[in-house]
């Protein structure tokens, strides 16, 4: 009996040791396979704690920041951030995640703040109701902000186009490319407008097609008069018009409406200065007319 098992367990060794020899090969690629499969996590890894503060700490949480202001404004999204970024010139200084979060960090700093500086003063019920005011104020301060950078940023490049368009159809009757025309703007124009076609001339030349580059410049900037200009060029590409004669009419075109949006805004100042007249000027007038009158009837009334 002793023998049988004996012989048994020498069998089930040599078993074991035939089927381990054999899945060897398959078990080696399979560890290869594991191991390629994990480099990349194990390397994130190792990078995320041997990484600075900034990479461990502050992205994460601008990112969650972020993700809950999205989910607080629905109609926002994060293309409409940077498109909106892009059209204020801060697309290369901010981006959108940090815009977002920056949102969320000033309002919690406005509800922090109103809560410790008005509720010893003013009570628990005033510094929650002072503290939210300062926390929507923190979080549509940025967007109010970045509006105005925006319609200043636009009001300049309508001021500048024409002059730009003049020099870019002096430059193609002169014999010069499309192309080159636009280093001669981007060489000329300084500002904003500048700013823009030398972002188009860098897309242009990294192969994005004509057509493209100028809708993306339509779309980034936001001015009627450039998406005008952008159609015109286009159809001029598609049809075959000469770009001299397209951009000398979108010139003189662009002058014109510079030259109504003028006239528009001095017609609206005698609107606009009727409020501070008749708040500040009328009220002093009258005290320094009416002021002696008044002094004597009070004087006659009183004898």
């Amino acid at each position: 009996m002793l023998v049988l098992v004996v012989a048994l367990l020498c069998l089930a060794g040599s078993v074991y040791l035939i089927a381990e020899f054999v899945s060897l090969p398959a078990r080696e690629r399979m560890l290869s396979f594991r191991r390629a499969a994990g480099y990349g996590r194990r390397m994130q890894k190792k990078a995320a704690l041997q990484g600075s503060l900034r990479d461990r700490a502050l992205l994460p949480a601008m990112e969650r920041a972020a993700r809950a202001v999205l989910r607080i404004n629905p109609k926002t999204s994060v293309e409409v951030v940077t498109m909106r970024l892009h059209s204020a010139g801060l697309g290369r200084r901010i981006s959108p995640v940090a815009f977002l979060a920056g949102k969320l960090f000033a309002a919690a700093a406005g509800l922090v703040f109103g809560l410790v500086i008005f509720t010893p003063a003013k009570g628990v019920a005033m510094g929650i109701a002072l503290g939210a005011a300062l926390a929507a104020v923190g979080f549509i301060g940025p967007d109010f902000f970045l509006n105005k950078k925006i319609r200043s940023r636009q009001e300049r490049m309508s001021a500048d186009l024409p002059d730009a368009l003049d020099l870019l159809a002096v430059s193609v009757e002169a014999g010069l490319g499309f192309d080159a025309a636009v280093v001669k703007i981007t060489e000329q124009v300084e500002g904003p407008l500048g700013e823009e076609f030398s972002l188009t001339l860098n897309e242009m030349r990294i192969g994005e097609s004509r057509q493209d580059a100028l809708k993306k410049l339509s779309e980034r900037t936001g001015v009627p008069e450039i998406g005008a200009f952008a159609r015109a060029i286009i159809q001029a590409d598609q049809f075959g018009i000469s770009l001299g004669r397209i951009l000398r009419v979108q010139a003189v075109d662009t002058r014109n409406r510079r030259q109504i949006a003028a006239e528009e805004k001095a017609m609206k100042a005698p609107v606009k200065m009727l409020f501070p007249t008749v708040i500040f000027i009328f009220p002093s007038m009258f005290i320094v007319i009416l002021g002696p009158a008044f002094l004597n009837l009070t004087k006659i009334l009183s004898f």
